[in-house]
């Protein structure tokens, strides 16, 4: 299975950290930084420390690009021949979203994993362009986890669960 990632909108550097080292050891193609979302390099090209202390230096083994639009990013690889015909997989609570241990894929299926901001989540424009919205059912009292592990949890069951 191959699969991408589209960071949109993510404060936290130590985040976006996480996510590369996670996507790094879930053998991810590349991870696309959208909006706010912070890249590993500073304004002047240098990896940031806080970055690195987190990631492990998997920004080096981990292809990456920043893009100015998640939703332009989403049609792109969604819609052959331009794209690659990928099925688009929001991590989201929102009424539409099922578990995400039920996305019905195969191991050819060639998905991108799309997680947002912190605090607003996915906007509702990505959300509509997603092929399916996917959340992790809480039973506790919390109703959300950090980004960067809820990634991690779907990543891991898309990549291993349909191997």
């Amino acid at each position: 299975m191959e699969m991408l990632v589209i960071l949109q909108n993510i404060r936290s550097i130590h985040n976006v950290g996480s996510i590369f080292r996670t996507a790094d050891a879930a053998g991810v193609e590349k991870i696309y930084l959208c909006g706010i979302t912070p890249s590993p390099l500073d304004r002047f090209g240098n990896i940031r420390p806080q970055f690195s202390k987190v990631s492990l230096g998997a920004e080096k083994s981990v292809p990456w690009e920043k893009c100015a639009s998640a939703s332009r990013l989403i049609d792109k690889l969604k819609n052959p021949p331009a794209g690659g015909g990928y099925k688009i997989f929001a991590v989201e609570q929102s009424k539409k979203s099922i578990p995400y241990y039920l996305a019905g894929m195969t191991r050819h299926t060639r998905v991108v994993v799309v997680v947002g901001n912190e605090v607003r989540g996915l906007s509702p424009a990505i959300l509509k362009k997603a092929d399916k919205i996917l959340e992790i059912p809480m039973r506790g009292q919390k109703e959300s986890l950090n980004v960067a592990v809820a990634f991690g949890i779907v990543a891991f069951d898309l990549l291993f669960r349909h191997k």
